[in-house]
């Protein structure tokens, strides 16, 4: 064995830094920011570097809640999504899809906690709870001290949610729901779920139901590859009783769920681009400080061709984003054009992840790499909050006039 000292000889790889924000805007899609909107966006981005940065890749790996990180977002005002609260500032929804995007750009489960808990549950109570439904919960859930989930997805139910089969059936002054939901975020780590049932009218109306309630079963789904870092659940509703006080009242119909599922299929969007920023910001930095045949892969003709067309789908993905905001903010955004949206950023950030997988090697399949969490979580997002599918078929009843949906 020969003993001369491998310090020196190159056999050792260095530590890449991954993780510093390169704001890529080359054409000024972002300039003019208001400072009220900048300051959302930079308190959720120092977050994620001090924060989420240090502990994440392991809390993914073990496929640990959060919970401190979730109370965290409650703190720090990052966990509303734009829905007004008294005693909140305004938050605007440019800002509310800044602070998506950053998070997702930290992680897709942490970004997610604040798509199911605003987003979803917390949305749901503001637009259709009475007003001591909206005293009683919209604080401590916007402050994270309680954690709500929003339970719609049926095990045999996901793109037809409207088909749902849990049933609410009166009885007296009370509601006995049974059912199942499945993919329920926070559903079985929360306080509060808010569940849509079928009347007995046969219309789909909104419940909060407490997730301590007996014949209330909320059980973890375990062996995700995707969003490791937030619990989703499937739930068994077996005869349980709320008070009629517990219904939403302007939760009447399917109209009124697709009332609060459309208020965030923009969010989702810029989720997408959140984490479409996060592997374009890995792939520049690893090709810079990556030495191969003696120099940097960025001084490689196809590896700068690779990022200047990773660059190109992003900077039109934040230029389509922020359109759509702008026709969104002022009441101009139509279904199709949020699905439009929606379609274009998750296959968009799915592109980009694959490039930037790629462009790592076999580095690109480790954690403390960044792309490959990402790339996983990408997955769900494609999916969630209506497949592509859907998206396509929406978008294409539009172009048609002719309803494809079977």
């Amino acid at each position: 064995m020969s003993n001369t000292s491998a310090a020196g000889q190159g056999t050792a790889e260095p530590e890449y830094e991954l993780w510093e924000p390169l704001d890529p805007d080359m054409v000024g899609v972002f300039r003019g920011l208001s400072a009220d909107d900048l300051a959302y966006r930079d308190r959720a981005r120092a977050f994620v570097q001090e924060e989420v940065r240090p502990v994440i890749d392991g809390i993914w790996d073990r496929a640990e809640y959060p919970l401190d990180l979730a109370r965290r977002l409650g703190e720090l005002d990052l966990l509303r999504d734009g829905i007004d609260v008294p005693g909140f500032p305004e938050q605007s929804l440019l800002a509310a899809s800044l602070v998506t995007m950053e998070l997702s750009r930290g992680d897709g489960s942490i970004a997610t906690i604040v798509g199911v808990q605003g987003g979803l549950a917390l949305r749901s109570i503001a637009m259709c709870g009475s007003d001591e439904q909206r005293e009683r919960w919209l604080e401590p859930l916007a402050r994270g001290t309680e954690l709500g989930a929003f339970a719609l997805t049926e095990p045999t139910h996901g793109s037809d949610s409207v088909s749902l089969e849990t049933r609410a059936a009166a009885d007296g002054d009370e509601y006995v729901i049974t059912g199942h939901k499945k993919w329920i975020g926070s559903g079985s780590v929360g306080q509060v779920a808010v569940v849509w049932a079928r009347g007995d009218d046969g219309q789909v109306q909104g419940f909060l139901v407490p997730q301590d309630a007996p014949g209330y079963t909320g059980t973890t789904i375990e062996g995700k590859v995707s969003l490791r870092a937030i619990w989703q659940a499937h739930i068994e509703l077996d005869g349980v009783r709320v008070p009629a006080s517990a219904k939403l009242p302007g939760a009447r119909s399917f109209k009124d769920t697709g009332r609060v599922l459309a208020a965030t299929r923009l969010g989702v969007a810029w989720g997408a681009l959140g984490h479409a920023t996060a592997v374009y910001e890995t792939a520049v930095h690893y090709a810079r400080q990556r030495i191969q045949f003696g120099r940097p892969l960025a001084a490689s003709q196809i590896v700068q061709a690779r990022l200047a067309e990773m660059l190109s789908q992003l900077t039109s993905l934040q230029t389509l984003l922020m359109q759509l905001t702008r026709a969104e903010e002022a009441g101009e955004l139509s279904g199709p054009g949020a699905s439009l949206g929606k379609y274009t950023a998750t296959r968009t950030a799915r592109s980009l992840a694959a490039n930037a997988r790629d462009l790592l090697g076999g580095n690109g399949i480790l954690l403390q790499n960044r792309v490959a969490r990402h790339f996983a979580d990408i997955e769900a997002l494609h999916t969630y909050e209506g497949t592509e599918t859907v998206q396509a078929l929406i978008i294409g009843r539009e172009i048609t006039g002719l309803s494809a949906f079977a």
